[in-house]
């Protein structure tokens, strides 16, 4: 007869083997986030930036199937439960897509825009937000336009 040890180990191995367990682990964190998460609380408002930039985050992690980890991702941010329509969220970056880039998240064409492109020899400029100082930065949003 096998020992309480051996079973869980078997158990494990087997859980690991159908890819299972890393779910159940994520599936258990999500509950216990929700169970904590207080909906008393009132969530800031979302920047115009944080609503694209989580939403290219949620398509990202739905597309691989990453659902626990998108669904803390909602809960956590305030983002809407319903997803931004994708043709809005390219738009709304400035983004033209052809017939492939429309079968993978956004962030992967973004993604490989920058890691493919030859212009200024391989660089981009990025402009960094100026914060206020006076602001907690729990509650300050860089502006991408800034």
């Amino acid at each position: 007869m096998a020992t309480i040890t051996e079973l869980k180990c078997a158990v494990r191995e087997t859980l690991e083997s159908r890819g299972v367990l890393g779910q159940l682990k994520a599936r258990i964190r999500a509950e216990v986030f929700s169970a904590l998460d207080d909906q008393r609380e009132p969530r800031p408002q979302l920047s115009h930036e944080n609503l694209l930039i989580n939403e290219l985050i949620r398509e990202y992690l739905e597309f691989n199937k990453y659902r626990y980890t998108a669904s803390v991702l909602t809960a956590e941010s305030g983002q809407p439960d319903v997803p931004l329509d994708r043709q809005f969220l390219a738009s709304e970056l400035k983004v033209t897509e052809d017939s492939s880039s429309k079968s993978v998240p956004l962030l992967y064409g973004l993604v490989s825009h920058f890691v493919n492109s030859s212009d200024n020899s391989g660089k981009v400029f990025l402009r960094g937000a100026h914060l206020p100082v006076t602001a907690p930065a729990s509650s300050t949003v860089p502006r991408l336009d800034a």
